[in-house]
Order: structure tokens, then C-alpha cells, then sequence
């Protein structure tokens, strides 16, 4: 048995190896023909292979926190279409290259939306990313300095779905606008990009300064993207005031 542990990993079979001692506990319970034995150490193999790959895209996703979509309080954020967000649950705007727009003010659930629809996407095996956009922007920009700039910028075009979150809630240095563009235009009908924003698209010049610019990358997202607006309460709010009520 040890023998055939390490043939096993040297193989790199670890799924097998792992399954192997109670596969055949019940292979011979069962008296188990050799190969329905094999089909089932097969799909063992397959799922910690499935499990493993999954692990691995969700910390190179970067997530803030594990906000899955049945956890939202679709009830207290009556302005989102909870149908809408379901659709974009299915990734079919992941598969079509499209883009996520949530517009709304702080602490209308807008971050917790964009997770919720990250999950979904790595569960569906798709890689994906989680950034702040000064975050984002400012990476870029020391980038520049030690030559890695095309091989980050490239990484980020990579992703089947890149969230860039919170922009406009910071102001952005001038030199940001070029480096935002290049990240949209690359992208631009490749792959997906969901951005969480307090602001309309006709406030973005003040986000940028720059509105040839902000003009080509807003006509980018609205050619192939979709905007959630969320004009309800703040959660924040509403926990305060739990909070001031139990006290």
C-alpha cells in the first residue's frame, strides 16, 4: 500500500491517494467490479482537482470579504431588481465580454453585489479579480518605475472578470486617467469588467479631469455594459440605528 501511495503521488493523484484506503474497503464490501472501482477513484480525483483549482482562483481573487448573494437584504434595498442581479449571477454577461455598472451611494450594498457576483464567477471556474480602483492606479504607477508596467497591465487584461471597486469615492491624481484607459480599452470586448461607483457616468469628468479621455473610456462600458443604480439606504444607517435602539 505505501508503494502504491507514492506511485500515486508521484503521479501527481493525490485525489486518488487521498480516497484510496476507504475505496477499497468498499470495493470489497460491495464486491465491486474493477472497473466501476476505478470510475470512482477517477471522480475522486476529479473533484479534489475541481477543489484544489477553485481554492487557488479564489486567493488569487483577492476578495475583501465573503459576501455571497443569498445574503443580501433584497427587502431592505428595495430599488434593486433582484431578477437583475440573478442574471448577472448566471455569468452570461461574463461569457458575452459585457460590463457590470452599480451606481449608488456608500453603503448601499454595492461592494457586497460585486463579491455576490465574484463568487458566482469562480464557481463557474472563471478567474477573477478584486481591486480597488486607487489601488488599482497606484500599483500601475510604481510599476512604471521598475519596468513592470506591460507585464501588470497585462495581468489585469487577463482576468475573465476584473471589479474594480469604489471609484470616485477618492480623489484621482491626474496621471490615473491614462492607466484607467489602458485597462478599459484593453479590455474593451475581451473580457468583463464590474465597477461599483457613486457616481453617474455624466460626473466622471470630475473623477478623471480630463473629458476626451473620460469620453472614451465611458462610451467603452456603456457599448457593451449594463448599470445596476441602487437609490436606497445606507446598511450602515440601518445597523446604526439597530444599535441605538437596543441600547
Amino acid at each position: 500500500m505505501q508503494e502504491l501511495y507514492k506511485r500515486l503521488r508521484d503521479f501527481k493523484l493525490s485525489g486518488m491517494a487521498l480516497t484510496l484506503e476507504d475505496r477499497l474497503s468498499y470495493a470489497r464490501s460491495k464486491k465491486l467490479p474493477y472497473e466501476e472501482f476505478l470510475e470512482l477513484l477517477c471522480e475522486d480525483e476529479l473533484d479534489n482537482r475541481r477543489d484544489n483549482n477553485y481554492k487557488r482562483r479564489y486567493s488569487a481573487a483577492k476578495l475583501p470579504a465573503n459576501k455571497k448573494l443569498e445574503d443580501f437584504n433584497f427587502s431592505f434595498q428595495k430599488s434593486v431588481d433582484e431578477r437583475e442581479i440573478n442574471d448577472a449571477a448566471s455569468c452570461q454577461f461574463i461569457r458575452d465580454k459585457h460590463n457590470l455598472i452599480l451606481i449608488g451611494d456608500s453603503g448601499t450594498g454595492k461592494t457586497h453585489l460585486s463579491i455576490g457576483i465574484a463568487l458566482k464567477a469562480l464557481s463557474k471556474e472563471y478567474k477573477v479579480f478584486f481591486t480597488t480602483v486607487s489601488d488599482m492606479l497606484y500599483n500601475l504607477h510604481i510599476a512604471r518605475a521598475d519596468n513592470s508596467y506591460h507585464k501588470k497591465l497585462q495581468q489585469l487584461v487577463s482576468y475573465d472578470l476584473l471589479i474594480l471597486d469604489e471609484l470616485g469615492f477618492k480623489t484621482l491624481p491626474k496621471y490615473s486617467v491614462d492607466d484607467f484607459f489602458n485597462v478599459v480599452s484593453k479590455r474593451y470586448e475581451h473580457n468583463s469588467i464590474i465597477i461599483t461607483t457613486n457616481k453617474d457616468y455624466e460626473n466622471w469628468n470630475h473623477i478623471f479631469e480630463d473629458e476626451e479621455l473620460t469620453k472614451a473610456i465611458t462610451d467603452r462600458l456603456r457599448h457593451h455594459g449594463k448599470v445596476i443604480k441602487i437609490t436606497g439606504p445606507s446598511y450602515r444607517t440601518k445597523n446604526q440605528k439597530s444599535e441605538v435602539t437596543v441600547s
